[in-house]
């Protein structure tokens, strides 16, 4: 017989998708059939599986060892996790942490072998104590909002099943609001609302921007919506405060782009010839685009503590570096402001 206590993060979730989990390789059909013969028992009662599990819940499993090792998933090793890396840790609670990604990392691994914020997060819990081994079993961390590669700034995790259920609604209800910091090519003097369409292409990882579609081209795109407001502004260069509103894959540094100001450093969709003036003399390594202040509306339930909550992740130095050094038209005072009241 083995018994397993049901932890605050594993809290939450139906007991059959709880067991699933913890049994990967075992067919559903089995599960069901242990639960109506009671091999398998919630609290020393027979379950259905629909329950719904709470912290210290007991469940109980009278099957050998063998057939539980057969239907078991070996985890990766604490090593690992623990050995992936550095975090730059800007909250952290019971249920989520806010981390200031670095350019250059992933937010969540592509293929086996990547390291990702999510691979970085898991070895930075199992070395505080906050995760055990035995939990990857049925709970994993991971992250509520993604940023490409290169793009700097705020990323929310989960580090427990609520935290990652109520952040992630709340992104993916556009509840919360998203501020970026860029530099872009071009002298921007007025800010605007601007809308249009985007078409993600799988095959180039490249967005397609227009104003409106062709009516039969239309399921192809997806609405977008940011805004952006000059903070300082120069004949070749803007600093630049974005509000993502939709928030899709590409949409700030494509839409800019289509308006003729992409963002400096941003091969992909800007000029080679102008990213290369300004990589030499700056010693710039990715776009210059950060996700710098999250605010956070009203929340009810558990996580009503982080209610109105405004979180800020530090700029990379190369911001430091260029905003203290150019002589901007206009701006310079709301510039240094802007880059140094939480820096």
């Amino acid at each position: 017989m083995r018994e397993i206590i049901i932890k605050e993060n594993e809290a939450g979730q139906r007991f059959d998708k709880y067991l699933k989990k913890y049994l990967p390789k075992a067919p559903g059909g089995f599960l069901y059939k242990m639960l109506r013969k009671k091999n398998i028992v919630l609290n020393e009662k027979k379950a259905s599986g629909g329950e719904k599990l709470s912290s210290g819940d007991r469940v109980k499993f009278f099957l050998s060892e063998e057939t539980m090792d057969k239907f078991s998933e070996e985890t990766e090793s604490v090593e690992s996790f623990a050995s992936s890396g550095e975090l730059s840790v800007i909250y952290e609670d019971l249920d989520i942490l806010v981390l200031n990604k670095p350019a250059g990392m992933l937010s969540q691994k592509a293929k086996k072998g990547d390291i990702s914020v999510v691979e970085v997060l898991t070895g930075y819990l199992l070395k505080s104590g906050a995760l055990k081994k035995e939990e990857l079993k049925t709970f994993r961390p991971g992250v509520c909002n993604r940023l490409d590669r290169n793009t700097s700034g705020l990323i929310v995790a989960g580090k427990s099943l609520l935290g990652l259920q109520v952040m992630s609604e709340l992104f993916k209800s556009r509840a919360l609001k998203k501020n970026y910091l860029c530099i872009v090519k071009g002298c921007i003097t007025e800010g605007a609302h601007i809308r249009g369409y985007l078409k993600k292409e799988e095959r180039t990882n490249r967005a397609e921007i227009c104003k409106e579609p062709s009516p039969e081209r239309m399921s192809e795109f997806t609405p977008i919506e940011t805004e952006y407001f000059p903070v300082a502004y120069h004949p070749e260069l803007t600093l630049l405060k974005v509000h993502l509103i939709t928030g899709k894959t590409h949409q700030i540094r494509a839409q800019l782009a289509a308006l003729n100001h992409p963002i400096v450093g941003d091969y992909k969709y800007g000029e080679r010839a102008f990213n290369d003036v300004y990589k030499k003399r700056y010693q710039i390594e990715a776009q210059l685009l950060h996700a710098y202040e999250l605010i956070l509306p009203e929340i009810e339930g558990a996580m009503s503590r982080l209610s109105g909550q405004v979180f800020y992740a530090p700029a990379p130095p190369v911001f430091y570096r260029m905003i203290e050094d150019i002589k901007w038209q206009h701006g310079i005072q709301e510039a240094l402001e802007v880059l140094h009241w939480r820096r």
